[in-house]
């Protein structure tokens, strides 16, 4: 079942949280539908403007409509993320996506309102839903370089008029994530303070956590053990604050970084023992079912399995 973000959240708000996996290729998008269905749990999928230019935007839509065919049983949204007006109006004329986000955080507030005004005008008529962003994370995604120096904090007193002006479907906070593998550097964690000033003004109102990613310290370990050179001082969201957030009004919690360095893992690990081998389907079979398998944790971690049913009641 194909749904808008905003039919997700109206759901799960407060009470659990969905997962949006950025996709590149098709083990990625076996891994997740496999996950889901067998969870019956909702996701959204989502690509970002470099996975578009990677693949073409024609490819990921066909490999996530032909998973929707063979994991029929699943509900879902697609999701396109850290989009800018070019990608976003060519992804809102030529269909597939049911939600949209428009990134004006690193414009000052009124030019941010501006500029996600007028993608709200267009994916509303669409019945595309918008995610927006208010402050701005650190770190490295794709294409997208941000030094600390340059990232802020989400000013609560902003939050009501911003949502307002621009009648977004959701926010994406900037509460203390970052982007990339070496998050939380320095060890402060989640700002909830902030987060919890934010839902006392939006209440009931969608929020969005980008860069959820755990950065699991076995992972980096094996890794770095199968010849890599990855810094072992990363920290990313740790499962006690994920749960504390999800009350607090996080419906939608990105991940990216997580899935890459399990990619990496499998396949370092699979050529350093097996250096006879060349053939990219045996790992990618191993990496489909780790990701199902790293999928299945994370659904019951945001307490969206058997959460399927929600859905197919409310839209029956």
């Amino acid at each position: 079942m194909l749904l808008t973000t905003k039919q997700l959240f109206t759901q799960c708000y407060s009470r659990y949280a969905i997962p949006a996996v950025n996709v590149f290729f098709m083990e990625e998008i076996h891994g997740l539908f496999a996950a889901a269905q067998e969870a019956q749990a909702p996701f959204i999928v989502q690509t970002t403007p470099f996975a578009r230019d990677y693949a073409h935007p024609e490819m990921l839509l066909s490999m996530i409509g032909a998973a929707a065919r063979i994991y029929p049983d699943v509900t879902y949204s697609i999701h396109m993320d850290h989009g800018y007006e070019a990608h976003i109006f060519d992804a809102i004329q030529k269909g597939g996506y049911t939600s949209v986000m428009i990134d004006a955080s690193h414009d000052d507030f009124d030019k941010n309102i501006e500029r996600t005004k007028a993608v709200v005008a267009k994916a509303h008529a669409k019945n595309i839903s918008v995610e927006a962003e208010l402050g701005v994370l650190a770190g490295v995604e794709d294409d997208l370089t941000i030094d600390a120096a340059h990232s802020f904090y989400t000013n609560p007193q902003q939050v009501e008029d911003f949502v307002k002006a621009t009648d977004c479907d959701s926010l994406a906070i900037a509460v203390g994530t970052s982007h990339g593998a070496y998050k939380f550097s320095g060890g402060q964690g989640l700002q909830f303070q902030i987060l919890e000033e934010i839902q006392k003004r939006l209440p009931g109102f969608p929020l969005v956590l980008h860069g959820g990613s755990n950065v699991i310290p076995e992972v980096i370990g094996r890794i770095n053990a199968a010849g890599g050179k990855l810094k072992t001082d990363a920290k990313g969201v740790q499962e006690d604050e994920i749960r504390k957030a999800i009350p607090l009004g996080i419906c939608k919690i990105n991940i990216a970084t997580d899935t890459r360095l399990l990619w990496t893992m499998v396949n370092r690990e699979f050529f350093r023992d097996k250096p006879e081998e060349f053939a990219p389907t045996t790992p990618g079979k191993i990496f489909m079912e780790e990701y199902k398998k790293f999928m299945l944790k994370k659904f019951d971690l945001f307490g969206c399995a058997n959460r399927a049913g929600d859905f197919k009641t409310s839209n029956s």
